[in-house]
């Protein structure tokens, strides 16, 4: 089945945004992928994915979080919680059956908010596993927070928001005040952490941006008869080589397999 691009509009009123959406026909259990902070459903992880599934006719959705992509809504207003309300909407409308998500980097933090959630509802069988490529959950006070400078701490605390260059985008990096503040609403890694899934992490050790330490740790807050983790010693942040992108759909394949 081919792709349609679809939208879906979540919120109300003036907090109303259209949400862009990707997805494919196919048998389950479906992928659903979840991207990293300023990236999209376009890029390379995403796009080699969606091929694989439609090669071997597995259902896959991914979408653009607001702010993002093809998506509608201000990149400023992005916060956990709006990205997270959103990414549920998404699962809630286009999947059916048991899914595997897929996050990359601040994906892998919305990915465990949405296991936390769905459980809340009730909707137990619904993931039939998960894979995390350098995930980030915790992102805004354990890996950023702390290499902040006093001035650029100022600077987000008086103006409510900071801007960094970006070493993966021509836009500059904007991290809001609100990103912060909701951040601590969702934070992950204060507990154990159980999905109710088989867990893999797929980390690079030379990640300038999440270290695998970090990665380590999450390990250590998920049930350890369900999580497993793959170290690509000379691997990047984005994992996006041929080599990455190989090993990614092969830990798919075996995740896929088994959730049959």
């Amino acid at each position: 089945m081919q792709n349609q691009l679809k939208h879906i509009t979540v919120g109300d009123k003036a907090n109303s945004r259209s949400i862009a959406v990707l997805a494919r026909k196919g048998r389950e259990p479906g992928i659903v992928w979840l991207g990293g902070y300023r990236s999209d459903m376009a890029g390379t992880k995403a796009e080699a994915l969606d091929q694989w599934c439609g090669e071997h006719g597995i259902a896959c959705c991914r979408h653009d979080y607001s702010g993002h992509g093809s998506s509608g809504g201000e990149f400023r207003d992005g916060t956990i919680s709006r990205w997270l309300e959103e990414s549920l909407a998404v699962f809630d409308a286009f999947t059916s059956g048991p899914q595997i998500l897929v996050g990359s980097s601040m994906g892998g933090w919305i990915a465990l908010r949405m296991a936390q959630e769905l459980q809340k509802r009730g909707f137990d069988g619904r993931l039939g596993g998960m894979l995390l490529i350098a995930p980030a959950p915790d992102f805004t006070h354990e890996l950023m927070w702390p290499q902040l400078s006093d001035s650029q701490k100022r600077e987000i605390t008086d103006t409510g928001y900071l801007e960094e260059p970006s070493q993966y985008s021509d836009e500059p990096n904007i991290y809001t005040r609100a990103l912060f503040d909701d951040g601590a609403k969702n934070l992950v890694l204060d507990g154990m952490i159980d999905p109710g899934c088989p867990v893999h992490i797929l980390q690079g050790m030379a990640d300038p941006d999440v270290p695998w330490q970090h990665a380590m740790r999450l390990a250590e807050h998920l049930p350890q008869a369900q999580v497993a983790m793959t170290l690509v010693k000379d691997g990047d942040h984005r994992l996006s080589r041929a080599e990455d992108i190989a090993l990614m759909l092969r830990l798919i394949e075996n995740m896929a397999g088994a959730a049959r």
